[in-house]
């Protein structure tokens, strides 16, 4: 499998989801589009991942226009979508629904809880990095997934092909480590209100691998 990465800033890579295309010897190609310009054709992508980054959706840039394009033919065709932060937004926004600022922004580590997804054997309850001011609606076609205290629409599935998180579950710790050194400002006027200090104090993170590995075999099963 072609598993094909759209990442959008330097400091938000695929972390934990290389390892599973790893495990399951896929082939794995990171496009950068937001400094190259480049993105797959649908005809070369067997799954698109969808990364984090400081942009919106709403922001009126080609590249941002073309990605929508290109996640629309993938819905066509059914092939697997799995989209973090914003890139679950560009997921929703795709299908039509709106990208709004959520009631307020978080950064840092919190709790999300698991919604009645009967076929998912996933945790009740779990510790996640929150990187986000925005919040996307949960679409028609799918079912919400994870509600948080600060925010019920954490977490969407749909049609058994498509995942969307507002949070993070890819980062390893050198990628919190990462995240936290070069985007420290944006901890600012966070409601969890974490320093720089407490979001390095890492927390086992076995839970959130697991978890996502679920998640990913569940969308290419």
């Amino acid at each position: 499998m072609r598993i094909n990465v759209l990442q959008h800033t330097p400091n938000e890579g695929p972390g934990m989801i290389q390892e599973w295309s790893q495990q399951n010897n896929h082939e794995m190609y990171i496009y950068h589009p937001y400094q190259f310009g480049a993105l797959p054709t649908a005809s070369e992508t067997d799954m698109l991942v969808i990364l984090g980054g400081p942009m919106s959706p709403n922001d009126d840039l080609d590249w941002i226009k073309q990605e929508r394009e290109l996640i629309q033919e993938l819905l066509n065709q059914n092939k697997p979508v799995f989209g973090v932060c914003y890139g679950a937004q560009q997921v929703v926004k795709t299908l039509g629904y709106e990208i709004t600022k959520a009631p307020a922004k978080e950064v840092g580590w919190g709790p999300v809880y698991r919604r009645d997804i009967k076929d998912l054997d996933i945790p009740e309850e779990l510790n996640v990095l929150h990187w986000h001011e925005e919040m996307f609606e949960i679409p028609k076609e799918g079912q919400l997934l994870f509600s948080g205290d600060q925010l019920e629409n954490q977490g969407f599935v749909m049609n058994h092909r498509v995942v969307g998180l507002q949070f993070h579950l890819e980062p390893e710790a050198d990628n919190v480590r990462e995240m936290v050194v070069n985007d420290y400002s944006y901890i600012d006027g966070s409601v969890l209100e974490q320093s720089k200090t407490d979001i390095l104090q890492i927390p086992d993170l076995t839970q959130n691998k697991q978890t996502l590995f679920k998640l990913l075999d569940y969308i290419v099963a």
